[in-house]
């Protein structure tokens, strides 16, 4: 069964095609500046790159001339052979604990939520009806980035503010990166071989969260009402006194719009040191450059607080810490010393198979010593694929 995995921005569009279950990829690709001047289109098929420049008017044109090429290419005889389309969502608030096949209620009550992420489920309502449109035979399901997150009780979820701001506005805390954290999960299950794992993961990107996993469902993560919460980020300044806000908007006479958006877009990393791409800090910290070695410190203490947070959280009984997405994939030095400022657990990294620990060169593995209390495990996180097999299990239910 040939399966879409798709992520829709306001003005781009990220696809997939597997063949499910074999899990085999298809296809990648990605379409730019979608309704703007200068789109580009690009498509991978094994070792082959396809780039256009080709401008599209909407997101409807843009799945239209992907699907096209998709049979010019080869790829698919006949549009039917797209039996499913995943849509990744970021938010589905209180509403879904789980993916759902797409329905009008369904999209009805995405849109009605966008004000909890007014950035991103608007465009993934474009491309829901876009690949609806285009081939309205293909069963399309709706994967929540919040969903895997909804099993956190109460007392995690819950800010110790008036009551009626959850109750009335839906104020709560609710988590992102579920897709990830839940394909992590997943994966820890076959390698522990243990069906109920207690974990704790690390999604160390430019935007990075950390989650307790305790039998296999998450009981807290580190990112909250939004995702701007948590850990120090690449841009993002992750958990603040709210106090300075008013402080800072009094001394400079910025907007609180202005100044929440300085600390989502100019803060973090980029704030401190000046820069965010990890590969640039990590020269510049060979290079002990002060600002970014400070940077590094304050990342990865952060990182290594909500890790002993969360070892208490589970009783001190965990299966294995995990790092993963970009950073936490492919970069030795975040790892390091993140697990150095956790020597208080007995946790010994085995400093030169971090080194050589890289994802993107095909290594996935535990980078700690065989006597090291807690094992850590490196381990490569694919959201797309995530998407791929909740959208497989549910078009088989629909067929």
């Amino acid at each position: 069964m040939k399966i879409l995995s798709v992520n829709a921005g306001s003005s781009s569009l990220k696809f997939r095609l597997y063949e499910m279950p074999q899990e085999e990829l298809l296809m990648k690709g990605t379409i730019e500046r979608i309704g703007l001047s200068g789109g580009v289109y690009s498509i991978r098929i094994g070792d082959v790159k396809v780039e256009k420049e080709i401008d599209f008017a909407d997101h409807s044109e843009a799945v239209e001339i992907l699907l096209k090429d998709l049979v010019e290419q080869g790829i698919i005889k006949d549009l039917s052979e797209i039996k499913a389309v995943g849509h990744r969502v970021v938010h589905g608030g209180n509403k879904y604990s789980r993916s759902v096949v797409l329905t009008k209620r369904v999209v009805k009550e995405i849109n009605e939520i966008s004000d909890l992420a007014p950035l991103h489920n608007p465009a993934s309502i474009l491309g829901m009806n876009a690949f609806m449109e285009n081939i309205p035979e293909s069963t399309n399901v709706a994967c929540f980035d919040t969903a895997f997150h909804q099993t956190m009780e109460p007392i995690a979820y819950l800010y110790p503010v008036p009551y009626e701001w959850y109750v009335r506005y839906d104020v709560r805390k609710y988590g992102f990166h579920g897709l990830s954290h839940k394909f992590i999960t997943e994966a820890m299950k076959t390698k522990l071989k243990k069906k109920e794992p207690n974990l704790i993961i690390c999604h160390i990107g430019n935007g990075a969260s950390i989650s307790a996993i305790k039998a296999g469902k998450s009981i807290d993560t580190s990112m909250g009402f939004t995702p701007n919460s948590g850990i120090m980020m690449g841009t993002r300044c992750g958990d603040i006194d709210h106090s300075m806000i008013e402080y800072v908007s009094k001394k400079t006479g910025y907007s609180t719009e202005k100044i929440n958006s300085i600390l989502t877009k100019e803060s973090g990393l980029q704030g401190t040191a000046g820069m965010s791409d990890l590969r640039d800090l990590d020269r510049a910290y060979e290079a002990k450059e002060e600002k970014v070695m400070l940077a590094f410190d304050m990342y990865t203490e952060r990182i290594a607080e909500y890790i002993a947070k969360y070892f208490m959280k589970l009783d001190g009984e965990v299966d294995a810490i995990v790092f993963t997405a970009g950073g936490g994939e492919n970069d030795p030095i975040i790892r390091e010393q993140t697990i150095l400022k956790l020597k208080a657990f007995g946790i010994k990294l085995d400093t030169k198979v971090n080194d050589q620990m890289l994802t993107r060169k095909g290594n996935e593995g535990i980078i700690t010593t065989k006597d090291s209390k807690i094992p850590v495990y490196v381990i490569a996180t694919d959201e797309e694929l995530m998407i791929a097999r909740d959208t497989y299990e549910l078009a088989k239910e629909e067929a």
